[in-house]
């Protein structure tokens, strides 16, 4: 591994420092970035104004009129976190704001696939319902919305994918990354834009005179909604973004969030008063994307609803049991899944330029997981597939892939499907991460053209497994009210959280639950605990070493230790 450390504008840090800022935060947003003091003010009158995202003041009027009206409104969610917190946001939302009758449908990942689909179009209209609001999807179901408009439904699609080649015919489309939107912050999950919706629709009514500033409803109670889902989606977190997710963390940390949040937080052993985007990422994140994996969304989107801390424990408990499953299943198809990319090429060479691995025993629920690792270990870019188990469709087969910095997977998909017509049944996703559906016949010809186009796309520094850190940690700079410090802070995908990297003596070394590396080093001559998660082979006495801080506790007493990332050998 290549440790690279971040250039620090020196101009940038000391202006940052003279600000009032720590000198060790001022170096680390100087090296992403950071400008000025203005730049880490995450007051929300510095939002972007929804006025610059396209669509929103079409969608507000259309929702205006359908509350008016008492209109039937059936959202339309996706079966993942950002899915799931856009339709929690959605119906919170409008109901705040009037709506009398707000339902909601998620699609089951194994019968309906991703998207609006002619059959959900179908099951929205048998409900009753006169208006159709996508959440976190929309954006390519042409076919979907054409059904539902066939049907006399209304369409408002929201969404943050990008684009295909044609455009659905919505009544509105609010999504930033469609032609002719001017909005900057291009990366705002699908949460994020659904809550623009709210902020615009609530202009609306202040303009019809329905509320005023002194009555109209605090939709920023929505927030911890907004942060758990745009950390969770992994989006690029930019000023606007990082705005939100620190406001919502803010309110969090206060006690304001929803029920089903707080209990979530407890089912995974979390304190509210500490939460930290970590913990959205990697504590309640997988556990509502659990339920959309391998049960039914609709549970974690009941959880994220429910005002009955009760139920919402309940809820949580279920939720938490569901993902301890998902870790066996993803276990067990990680073994095997490793096992057969291995295979793909001989102990000592490369491996191939994009990897593909599928078996008839894999869950499709947890194919992304699985090709997540694998990118991770291997770094390349990588799919697995699964068989579809939706009746009738048992010939399909179901993929998820995760790429790597510098390979944009959805625009290789898109090259594919042009190499190779026909193979790609559906596909989409973002740079990072991709989706798509082929016939079983197909994968050998998937797979051959998906190399093709690696083997074009991807050279040796892309290829050259790089970790960007933040260079040496003064010594006087590990201690604990300063790892606090750190954690309180918004890092996250594009705004990436301090990893330090030096030379470090290895005083002793030794394997623990057989693969994982507990080490006792000195830190410029000064001893430190650490720990390698996933490493098993030993280090040398001397060597170069990625971490991060944490602080562990030992007998009633904090203590900084390093967790490793990576190293230089």
């Amino acid at each position: 591994m290549n440790l690279l450390t971040r250039d620090v504008p020196p101009r940038s840090a000391w202006a940052l420092e003279q600000a009032g800022i720590h000198p060790l935060l001022a170096r680390l947003y100087a090296a992403r970035g950071v400008l000025s003091k203005d730049e880490l003010d995450d007051a929300l009158s510095l939002l972007l104004p929804p006025t610059g995202m396209l669509g929103t003041q079409a969608a507000a009027q259309l929702l205006a009129d359908a509350i008016a009206q008492n209109k039937r409104l059936c959202i339309v969610a996706d079966y993942d976190c950002d899915g799931a917190t856009a339709c929690a946001v959605g119906v919170r939302g409008l109901r705040m704001l009037g709506a009398q009758n707000v339902s909601y449908l998620v699609p089951d990942r194994v019968v309906d696939g991703y998207g609006l689909t002619p059959p959900i179009a179908q099951r929205v209209h048998a409900q009753g319902a006169d208006v159709l609001i996508t959440v976190d999807n929309g954006i390519a179901s042409v076919a979907g919305v054409q059904a539902a408009q066939a049907l006399g439904l209304q369409v408002l699609v929201t969404d943050h994918h990008l684009p295909g080649s044609e455009l659905p015919t919505a009544e509105v489309i609010v999504n930033p990354n469609q032609p002719g939107c001017s909005f900057t912050s291009k990366s705002i999950a699908g949460v994020g834009v659904m809550f623009y919706v709210l902020l615009a629709l609530r202009a609306e009514l202040r303009q019809r005179g329905v509320f005023d500033a002194s009555n109209q409803p605090r939709l920023d109670a929505l927030l911890p909604l907004v942060a758990l889902g745009t950390v969770a989606d992994v989006v690029k977190l930019d000023a606007n973004n990082r705005r939100l997710v620190a406001q919502g963390l803010r309110r969090v940390r206060a006690g304001a969030l929803p029920p089903g949040m707080s209990a979530l937080m407890r089912a995974a052993s979390r304190e509210t008063a500490k939460a930290t985007t970590f913990d959205f990422g990697f504590a309640l994140g997988p556990r509502i994307n659990a339920a959309g994996r391998l049960a039914d969304m609709t549970l974690g989107i009941e959880c994220l609803l429910t005002d009955d801390a009760g139920r919402a424990d309940e809820l949580a408990k279920q939720l938490d049991a569901i993902n301890r499953e998902r870790r066996v299943i993803e276990g067990d198809m990680r073994a095997m899944a490793m096992e057969m990319a291995e295979s793909l090429f001989d102990e000592g060479d490369e491996p191939p330029p994009a990897i593909c691995v599928f078996d008839p025993d894999f869950h499709e629920g947890v194919v992304g997981i699985v090709a997540s690792r694998i990118k991770d270990k291997l770094h390349r870019p990588t799919f697995v597939f699964a068989a579809s188990s939706a009746p009738g469709k048992e010939h399909e087969l179901k993929g998820s892939g995760r790429s790597i910095a510098g390979f944009h997977l959805r625009d290789a998909l898109d090259l594919v499907a042009k190499r190779a017509p026909g193979v790609l049944l559906r596909f989409g996703g973002h740079a990072m991460a991709a989706g798509c559906t082929i016939a079983e016949e197909h994968l050998d010809v998937f797979e051959e053209t998906l190399n093709q186009v690696a083997m074009e796309w991807l050279d040796a520094a892309t290829l050259q497994r790089r970790l960007e850190t933040d260079g040496p940690l003064p010594a006087e700079y590990r201690r604990v009210d300063l790892v606090d410090m750190l954690h309180h802070e918004v890092w996250g995908q594009g705004f990436a959280p301090p990893v330090f990297c030096e030379e470090i003596e290895i005083v002793s070394q030794r394997l623990v639950g057989e693969k994982h590396l507990s080490l006792k080093m000195k830190h410029q001559g000064q001893p430190v605990d650490g720990i390698w998660f996933g490493r098993t082979e030993p280090l040398p006495a001397r060597v170069k070493l990625a971490y991060r801080l944490d602080a562990d506790e030992w007998q009633g007493q904090k203590r900084v230790r390093f967790l490793v990332e990576g190293a230089e050998v």
